[in-house]
């Protein structure tokens, strides 16, 4: 994976487009979380400090090509300047004599992209335009890089472009963990549903040593080699597919990890009387919610001999005590790993980010992504357009 950075530009009296995910959340005309907003600083103070003039892209929410007041990007300005701490110059309709009068040291923000049809088809006219803005290109917006819209794509193709510091680290961190790992590599994946992840499963079996399976996609693969789930959740019409999935895994020699306990209840609440049983032995009337210590156990030896670990899903119902307990065991297993021998940790997607916070291991971890949608499609193996643009622009 071969990309420009930042510190391959010059950048001193330049025009930098820097697209940036700033789709926070809004409550009230306030910004309630602004993680995004925080991450993308180190890129815009590198911009301004190599004296550039950043001018950043973005959308907000799902307007559909027209305008709708309430997703207007104005919204974000006091988050912005509080973390920029400077003002943010606003711009609804950008013209380059207007952007060129603006003073050294100026930070600019363009309104919502997707205020234009002609941003998600991708439309030439809208990535000229954009081009016609800016000297330099700089992409940090992995979370929209698998989309193919003219501002991550289209206009990364007309000018010299690079990728931001956030993005930057992303495409690092996620080249260790499947371009070109430290082997032997352990995936964990878990969530409800197996057909939600035919492609992620597919495309790990042939990349990975040992594949980790949890959740309700569990659930599946017991029942796939014959064992009852009672109530649980569980898609039976896809075990054949499973049971599919076992062979080729055994044929690629990758070893796939399926509970050998687990954590049963009859009422699908918190705090629920439970019990821990063999994986084959789940009553009728029972539902699986969680894996056993035993199965626990057997992930923590695995990370004795792991050299990369990636993360995407939850291995229980997390959001309830106490079936919780398994996926905050392994993360903070995963996370004393990491930070005791070094451990190359990936984890993404949002019930992932949300379970490692409720564990509190996500800061032990070598690299969390909040890209959703574009690390699932990685982990995939789908080319992302955006990172095909920065791999083939302009130097």
């Amino acid at each position: 994976m071969r990309f420009n950075t930042l510190d391959d530009m010059e950048l001193s009296g330049k025009l930098v487009l820097t697209r940036v995910d700033i789709n926070v959340p809004v409550e009230d005309g306030k910004v309630t979380d602004a993680t995004r907003i925080t991450r993308i600083v180190p890129t815009i103070k590198d911009i301004l400090a190599k004296g550039g003039r950043p001018v950043m892209l973005a959308h907000f929410g799902r307007p559909k090509g027209e305008y709708v007041p309430e997703m207007s990007l104005r919204v974000t300005l006091p988050a912005l300047e509080e973390a920029f701490e400077q003002e943010v110059t606003f711009i609804e309709r950008p013209d380059r004599e207007t952007l060129d009068a603006l003073p050294e040291g100026t930070i600019t923000l363009i309104e919502n992209t997707r205020f234009s049809a002609m941003e998600e088809a991708n439309d030439p006219k809208m990535a000229n335009f954009l081009a016609s803005l800016g000297d330099v290109y700089c992409n940090d917006a992995f979370s929209a890089a698998h989309r193919a819209h003219a501002s991550t794509e289209g206009v990364a193709r007309l000018l010299p472009a690079c990728a931001g510091r956030l993005m930057e680290a992303e495409l690092k961190a996620l080249n260790a963990a499947l371009g070109t790992p430290e082997r032997p590599v352990t995936a964990v994946v878990g969530g409800a549903k197996v057909s939600s992840k035919l492609e992620l499963l597919s495309n790990l079996i042939e990349k990975v040593d040992h594949l980790v399976i949890g959740g309700g996609m569990a659930n599946t693969f017991l029942a796939a080699q014959g064992h009852g789930v009672g109530k649980s959740l569980c898609e039976h019409d896809l075990t054949g597919t499973a049971r599919e999935i076992m062979v080729k895994a055994e044929k690629t020699g990758c070893a796939i990890h399926l509970p050998s306990d687990i954590v049963v209840a009859r009422e699908f609440k918190a705090h629920a009387p439970s019990e821990t049983l063999p994986a084959d032995a789940c009553p009728e009337d029972a539902m699986i919610l969680d894996a056993g210590p035993d199965t626990v156990a057997a992930f923590i030896k695995l990370l004795e001999s792991t050299e990369t670990l990636i993360w995407n899903g939850p291995l229980g119902a997390f959001e309830m005590a106490p079936f919780d307990t398994a996926t905050v065991a392994a993360a903070k297993a995963a996370g004393k790993v990491t930070a005791e021998r070094g451990l190359i940790s990936v984890a993404g997607g949002g019930d992932t980010v949300a379970a490692l916070n409720h564990a509190g291991a996500a800061d032990d971890f070598t690299y969390i992504s909040t890209a959703g949608g574009a690390f699932l499609e990685w982990m995939e193996g789908k080319t992302l357009p955006g990172v095909a643009a920065l791999e083939a622009a302009k130097g």
